[in-house]
């Protein structure tokens, strides 16, 4: 077999289908909150996914300003060594 058909048949193995594709947006769209997308039941892929990075996007800061926050209480909070590592063990 040459090695243009082999990579042919490689590439085809690969590649993802249309079904595929709308079932993955749909789960997507599903673990989006309502309101980044609105009402709508038909939503366009390219929107599904624009809201899916900004959704990561904020999900990202929240996360980034709760670890602040809890740095900030934990330098401020007297805790004796073993709580201490309690709660780094819940961190990790």
């Amino acid at each position: 077999m040459s090695a243009r058909r082999s990579r042919s048949r490689q590439a085809g193995a690969a590649r993802i289908t249309d079904e595929q594709i709308d079932d993955l947006m749909s789960k997507l769209q599903a673990i989006l909150p309502e309101a980044r997308l609105g009402r709508n039941d038909r939503v366009s892929a390219a929107k599904v996914l624009q809201e899916t990075c900004s959704y990561i996007r904020s999900l990202h800061r929240e996360m980034d300003d709760l670890s602040e926050r809890l740095s900030e209480l934990l330098s401020t909070t007297e805790m004796s060594s073993a709580q201490a590592a309690v709660v780094r063990s819940l961190l990790m």
